[in-house]
């Protein structure tokens, strides 16, 4: 199974989506992460977004060939990203889409905190979520607060557990 947890720079994604591979013994894969490996410096151009994804791909078609379950965590804020990724790894395992939303003023004030990985601020937040591309395809979608990540994590093993999402598209 390969999770996508997409979102927002500071909608909390990030801290949900280890917590989520921790507990179900998955391989975590991060775009933050992986930026920082095979790029120097960020700028967040479309060429840095796409060798990241494509690393990040890599990766994810790597482990699930390992018969290992994956999360990927990244905005994949457009829908040829996320069509990309679901035809490459539709094939080798059933996808799911999980989505963390947050109110902006408190992205704000989490973008302005630093952070381990992620150099985005809330200018890349605005930029980013103006070619922001919803998913209209079924998924699960969690509103974050800096209080209820537990419940997060436990509506979506539920979610997953209990095969919620449309297994025939694989979201």
């Amino acid at each position: 199974m390969v999770i996508f947890v997409m979102g927002l720079p500071g909608s909390g994604k990030s801290y949900f989506a280890l917590r989520l591979a921790e507990m179900m013994d998955a391989v975590y894969l991060n775009s933050d992460r992986i930026r920082k490996e095979v790029l120097r410096g960020t700028r967040y151009t479309d060429d840095e977004k796409l060798i990241v994804y494509e690393e990040m791909l890599r990766q994810a078609e790597g482990a699930v060939a390992k018969g290992k379950q994956v999360v990927l965590d990244a905005t994949f804020f457009t829908r040829d990203i996320r069509d990309w990724y679901t035809r490459s790894l539709q094939e080798l395992d059933e996808t799911v889409f999980i989505e963390v939303e947050a109110d902006e003023d408190l992205i704000r004030e989490r973008l302005k905190r630093p952070r381990e990985d992620s150099d985005a601020n809330f200018e890349v937040y605005r930029e980013i979520k103006e070619e922001w591309e919803p998913l209209r395809d079924e998924h699960l979608v969690l509103r974050s607060t800096d209080e209820n990540i537990d419940s997060m994590l436990d509506t979506a093993i539920e979610y997953i557990q209990h095969g919620m999402y449309d297994k025939g598209t694989g979201r």
